[in-house]
């Protein structure tokens, strides 16, 4: 018997042709975020995050294009642009050839022109398996390119941003691609051009301090690792352990540099969503900030029992403060079709006090910005009770500036007793940040319409209220002082408060006689969808006369209409 012979098992049995079934190979990976083991099949299916704990994975920059892109839109640009070890750098040759031989891909970034939801535009996707998204001279050409094309064909940028930061084989080079790159954005900017940036993780170092945060909209994936100078490299110089959540998306937002955190399902739709929105139009049905509300019934038993008309311009002031008012907020989303929230004023912080962003009401889109005091005691808290800082005011004319830009008329909702007298907001510029805006919105080129719709406190309220068409709720009141301070201030008694408000002239009709306000909006009685309906109406109306004049004129009358106020009661002696 051969040796061959001898190794067969007599229990198998004669050989068949038959194959064996064998059950499907799994491939597991392990996330990240909370070490649970997921089946690859799955993960991919999720977008690659996490169906667990959410954490999002990276991705490449070409998968990013396949997910993000219309089908069949995508049209690679500069494709065959391919570093050099120009410097001779050591070992620079083999980590080119490596990472080309990992991602099939010539160097960090794919650009191109392509369509998201069915608008068009010229986008970069940056590669974290390309040397961690190094930005070398490629990288930066590149993307200089993306912009200049753009700019030729009158195209908005998206641009998703990882990177571990300049490419140090490429030495000082690499670093001037930053400056290369922040001046493209510029040229493309000064065009009226959107461009919109997603900070995905991480986004670190040059990339961060140069194009990255450069974009009119900034989002960021959650979560998502952003920052100049990486947290072990911060650990180093300060010795210090850092905070969890340091650096992170939701750091961002906190700290006033970014607009939105937004899931990778949800990527899509926002972008398109905000394509629209910039090109002047109104979002596709079922876009993601979609406003759902009913039209205001007008018959018997929609409106509350009719309250007792006020006596006095106290019984005025005591309803600004009302808890069962309606807030900026809810006349925002009650009379609006759908409103993005941006936040940050890109210096600082994120005042909650100061809600803006860009709506639409029919095909009319809108930069809308409201002082929020909240409808709750732990939403007025955190919203500080409607008195803004100075971040709150940058934040406004922040949109306002590119609302301009963009060539959309402007609405504001004032609801303030003052802007906030603290200690953080003086050292931060209370006063500039005000005086900032006035200057600002006495030139802006596009119609601005303000309306007080509760307490409209002293420069507080002016900060957002220098417009074309000034109106007020009914029930609102706009003064230079509170009455209760101005009893105190003159009388030494605030108890007289009734007396300050009867002298100061505080209520719509007083202040419309005064020639301080164009409008007044009846609200006593009506539910607040009827009241956000009713202004609406009366904002719109206001808008179909002021965007018919060209901006030249827009600005002259703007400044003549402030320049009258006061004239006429002055008498030389």
């Amino acid at each position: 018997m051969s040796k061959r012979e001898k190794s067969v098992n007599a229990l198998e049995g004669p050989a068949t042709e038959v194959m064996a079934e064998m059950p499907e190979r799994h491939i597991l990976v392990k996330c990240p975020g909370c070490r649970r083991v997921i089946d690859q099949d799955k993960l991919v299916a999720n977008l690659e995050v996490c169906p667990r704990c959410g954490r999002h994975l990276r991705v490449s920059g070409r998968k990013r294009m396949r997910i993000t892109v219309d089908a069949g839109s995508f049209v690679e640009w500069d494709a065959e642009l391919a570093a050099t070890d120009f410097l001779e750098f050591p070992g620079y040759v083999e980590k080119l050839a490596a990472a080309r031989e990992k991602t099939h891909e010539k160097d960090a970034v794919v650009c191109g022109r392509g369509r998201i939801g069915g608008h068009d535009c010229a986008l970069f996707f940056m590669n974290a398996d390309f040397m961690m998204g190094s930005m070398g001279t490629v990288v930066g050409e590149k993307i200089c390119r993306v912009f200049e094309r753009a700019l030729e064909e009158g195209l908005p940028v998206v641009g998703f941003t990882v990177s571990g930061g300049a490419r140090m084989q490429e030495g000082t080079t690499s670093l001037m691609q930053m400056a290369k790159v922040s001046a493209a954005v510029r040229r493309h900017s000064e065009a009226g051009l959107l461009y919109v940036t997603v900070l995905t993780d991480p986004t670190t170092g040059g990339v961060t301090a140069s194009f990255a945060m450069e974009g009119d909209v900034i989002i960021a994936e959650p979560g998502a690792l952003v920052g100049f100078a990486g947290p072990r490299v911060i650990e180093q110089t300060t010795h210090k352990r850092l905070p969890n959540g340091f650096q992170r998306s939701e750091f961002l937002v906190e700290h006033g540099f970014c607009d939105l955190i937004v899931e990778r399902k949800d990527m899509v739709a926002t972008l398109a969503e905000l394509l629209a929105l910039h090109a002047g139009e109104a979002p596709a049905a079922g876009a993601p900030h979609a406003l759902a509300h009913e039209e205001p019934r007008r018959g018997r038993g929609a409106r509350p029992k009719r309250s007792p008309e006020p006596e006095s311009a106290y019984d005025i002031v005591k309803l600004t403060r009302s808890t069962d008012r309606a807030t900026a907020l809810e006349l925002i989303e009650r009379g609006l079709d759908g409103f993005v929230e941006l936040h940050g004023d890109r210096l600082f912080a994120d005042d909650a006090a100061v809600v803006a962003g860009i709506g639409w009401k029919g095909d009319r889109v809108l930069t809308v910005i409201g002082i929020e005091r909240g409808n709750s005691t732990k939403e007025r808290v955190r919203r500080n009770f409607g008195m803004a800082h100075p971040e709150g005011y940058r934040k406004a004319l922040r949109l306002m500036r590119q609302a301009e830009k963009f060539g959309r008329s402007v609405v504001c909702l004032v609801d303030t007793s003052g802007a906030y007298c603290g200690i953080g907001a003086e050292e931060r510029g209370q006063g500039e940040a005000i005086a900032t805006n006035l200057v600002e919105m006495s030139g802006l080129r596009v119609p601005i319409v303000s309306v007080v719709v509760g307490e409209g406190g002293s420069g507080g309220a002016l900060g957002l209220a220098v417009a074309d068409r000034v109106l007020m709720l009914g029930s609102a009141v706009y003064s230079v002082v509170s009455p209760e301070g101005c009893a105190s201030i003159l009388w030494k008694d605030a108890k007289r408060a009734d007396e300050a408000a009867a002298a100061l002239h505080i209520t719509g009709h007083d202040l419309a006689e005064l020639g301080l306000v164009d409008g007044v909006v009846s609200d006593l009685g009506l539910t607040h969808a009827e009241i956000a309906h009713d202004l609406m109406r009366e904002i719109e109306l206001s808008l179909d006369e002021l965007e018919q004049l060209d901006a030249d004129e827009l600005v002259a009358r703007r400044y003549d209409k402030f320049r009258a106020m006061g004239g006429s009661r002055i008498c030389s002696l």
